[in-house]
């Protein structure tokens, strides 16, 4: 399977980023979108993620929701994903029932990883590769982490943190199935929609 980009919405809800995402899956392939609203509590979540959950599976994109599986569950999301300090794999599935997704933080750690694809998660992310102003990121992932999983497991990569047109490349290289991106989509010097269309494009390249 080719890459396949995942955006990452902004931490804070803006009068722009309806527009911004809209542009951005207008733009090209996008697999997924998390909303990912950390400095926004549960109430403001609930009153703000109902129109960009519509808007992500207008596209026939995933929307996928960070945190808190209850509460992707009654929004009507397509997935959750959760931290190492987010519950169990187990508990989101009982949420989240067998047919929406559950995506899991292995950070830079190969036994993370495989005791959440044993749990049942639905893919496994790790980062963060590249410094991010995104959040603080307890490790520094290699590429190779990538390669390692993707030749032993067939449990979907993402690839995580900072990354950008310019350094996406090696992850691609690795094989990571995934890459989740915010502010190398909504900070691009060329609007969100130059973002996905040039990621798409690399995509392609690494492709063929």
């Amino acid at each position: 399977m080719s890459c396949q980009l995942y955006l990452i919405t902004p931490p804070r809800l803006s009068p722009e980023l309806v527009n911004d995402l809209r542009s951005a899956l207008e733009a090209g392939e996008v697999a997924a979108v998390q909303i990912r609203l950390k400095d926004h509590n549960r109430d403001e979540i609930r009153a703000a993620a109902p129109e960009l959950i519509a808007l992500i599976q207008s596209f026939g994109a995933a929307a996928v929701l960070n945190d808190d599986a209850e509460l992707a569950a009654e929004l009507g999301c397509d997935g959750v994903h959760i931290g190492q300090q987010d519950g169990r794999v187990k508990d989101a599935r009982a949420i989240m029932g067998k047919d929406r997704s559950i995506g899991v933080t292995c950070h830079d750690s190969k036994h993370l990883a495989m005791v959440a694809g044993e749990a049942g998660a639905d893919y496994v992310a790790f980062g963060a590769f590249y410094p991010t102003d995104t959040k603080q990121a307890p490790t520094q992932a290699d590429p190779s982490v990538l390669r390692w999983w993707v030749e032993l497991f067939e449990l979907p990569a993402v690839a995580i943190g900072g990354i950008t047109v310019d350094n996406a490349a090696p992850l691609l290289e690795a094989g990571a199935d995934f890459l989740a991106v915010s502010s190398g989509v909504w900070q691009h010097p060329d609007g969100p929609a130059a973002a996905v269309k040039a990621f798409n494009a690399l995509m392609a390249d690494a492709d063929s």
